[in-house]
């Protein structure tokens, strides 16, 4: 089977060579997706909502695919790829919850993204809290980690004392 996937539409980031491991919503730099004008109509009442999904195309990843992984953080662990967030993936598509700011024309303004610049955008799709917030999610494999809170900081990009 083969299929096709278009762009949408490209993100904006100041991140040229290397990107944070977790979109930072503190974040507030220039962050901002330029939707192609034909999807424009699309964009319709998205911005009563706060929160989007942004799927795009990891499109300058050069790690070779392995099916055992070591997030970078997480002390020398070795997990299952489908167990963690590496971006070398069968099929190299990302996915960020990012705060929407504002909408003006095509243009989406967004809180802290973790892709680089000129990063293909595949889709936009709205968060909505009740059907995208699990309760009874975990932490799996993290729950092992010696700190994991700490560790949890450090991944998220928040700033800390400790």
């Amino acid at each position: 089977m083969v299929f096709k996937l278009n762009p949408i539409g490209i993100i904006h980031t100041p991140y040229r060579k290397h990107a944070p491991y977790q979109p930072v919503e503190q974040d507030m730099e220039d962050f901002y997706v330029d939707l192609d004008e034909k999807f424009v109509e699309g964009l319709a009442e998205l911005e009563r909502f706060r929160y989007i999904y942004l799927l795009y195309y990891l499109d300058r990843v050069k790690r070779s695919l392995s099916m055992t992984v070591e997030p970078p953080w997480a002390d020398g662990k070795k997990v299952g790829l489908f167990a963690s967030r590496s971006p070398a993936r069968p099929n190299p598509i990302g996915l960020s919850i990012v705060r929407l700011l504002k909408v003006e024309g095509n243009r989406l303004h967004t809180s802290g993204l973790d892709v680089l610049d000129g990063t293909p955008l595949l889709d936009i799709k709205p968060y909505i809290r009740e059907l995208d917030s699990k309760e009874e999610a975990n932490y799996g494999w993290l729950d092992d980690l010696d700190d994991r809170e700490h560790l949890m900081l450090h991944i998220r990009g928040i700033p800390h004392d400790y």
